[in-house]
């Protein structure tokens, strides 16, 4: 069989079904990939990496597991801030108390737990949905906050409640510079976006999507929606507990339950909306908005108001960016359900600029 898409033949399934099926996409994501090894670190300065970078990194890898369980599986989660704080704690515990722990196995033991928090609190999903679940979703946060603070073995029974690491190593390379710890989050991120690609495109993938664009239609055709729902719940919390061990570990290095609050629940799925539902690379697009924007307008807002002889507050710019987000999410909910990532992908048909014409 052949069969033409975007100017490119394709003479076989295995082709089409590939994870970048066009060859300038494929080339330009190995490109940007081999630029965030070996550019970034090379032209980023320090502020660059703590205050933009690594946490664009981390919040990338935890959109990207809200994502699997809100986009692709249309199963509404309020919760993913507790799923993150799970991942910090727990790697934080076996880190700790298990002598010559590797940091890597810390980390994905804080994953695995998060997993078997989200079955728990996804079970309500085999019954409940739209409003009823996120509700049922929120219980999880407010049951996280309530036990990392009064439960005092989470913290190593710490007086002030806060817990801190220190001398990070993985064999025998330490993670103490801006440069180390942004190439560490790197190659976590990028392992586990082909993973997530790879696994929603495969048959629970298909389920997921079956299941979120009408679920008793994907039960008579043979779909387990008990198994697809709670499969996205352990999939998407394993992700964001990962994502939150590296808040913890590699971005805050000291920090305490508010640091997972339902405030960073909303953000993660704020970036999800304006980024794109149910897709991979609008996990980043939404990432860098959220990280970017506010830096942005604490520059730019006073400035401009400079150029009119106007004093600008940081309170009206917290409340500018709070109003652009406003806005953002009822357009994309409303309008462009897809985010960013569809109108990136419209506007590169458009200009003609990618694919290349043949």
């Amino acid at each position: 069989m052949f069969y033409r898409e975007n100017g490119q033949f394709k003479t076989s399934y295995r082709a089409d079904q590939a994870i970048f099926p066009i060859a300038q996409d494929r080339w330009a994501i190995l490109a940007l990939v081999a630029f965030a090894f070996v550019g970034v670190p090379l032209l980023a300065d320090e502020y660059l990496f703590r205050a933009i970078l690594i946490p664009f990194l981390i919040l990338s890898l935890a959109a990207i597991g809200v994502n699997i369980l809100v986009g692709y599986c249309g199963q509404i989660s309020l919760g993913s801030g507790a799923f993150m704080a799970v991942g910090a704690y727990m790697a934080y515990n076996a880190f700790v108390r298990i002598e010559g722990m590797p940091l890597i196995v810390a980390l994905l033991i804080g994953g695995v737990c998060a997993t078997l928090m989200g079955i728990v609190f996804g079970i309500p999903s085999l019954r409940v949905k739209g409003l009823y679940l996120a509700v049922a979703t929120l219980a999880a946060q407010f049951f996280a906050d309530w036990a990392f603070l009064r439960i005092g073995w989470f913290t190593n029974h710490n007086p002030s409640g806060s817990v801190s690491v220190s001398n990070l190593s993985v064999l025998g390379w330490r993670i103490d510079t801006p440069v180390e710890k942004y190439l560490f989050c790197l190659g976590f991120v990028v392992v586990f976006a082909l993973l997530a690609k790879n696994l929603v495109r495969s048959a629970i993938g298909r389920e997921w999507m079956a299941i979120r664009d009408m679920d008793v239609a994907a039960a008579v055709i043979g779909i387990r929606p008990v198994y697809a729902k709670l499969s996205a719940f352990a999939v998407s919390s394993f992700i964001v507990g990962v994502a939150g061990a590296l808040w913890g570990f590699v971005h805050l290095g000291s920090w305490e339950p508010a640091a997972f609050s339902i405030d960073r629940s909303f953000q993660l799925l704020f970036m999800v909306i304006i980024g794109g539902l149910g897709s991979i690379m609008g996990s980043f697009f939404g990432a860098a908005f959220i990280v970017v924007l506010p830096i942005f307008l604490n520059q730019f807002l006073p400035w401009l108001g400079g150029l009119f002889g106007l004093e600008i507050s940081t309170a009206a710019v917290s409340h500018t960016e709070y109003m652009i987000f406003g806005a953002l999410i009822v357009w994309f909910l409303i309008v462009e359900p897809h985010g960013l990532a569809k109108l990136w992908s419209t506007a590169k048909h458009k200009l003609r600029i990618w694919p290349f014409p043949h």
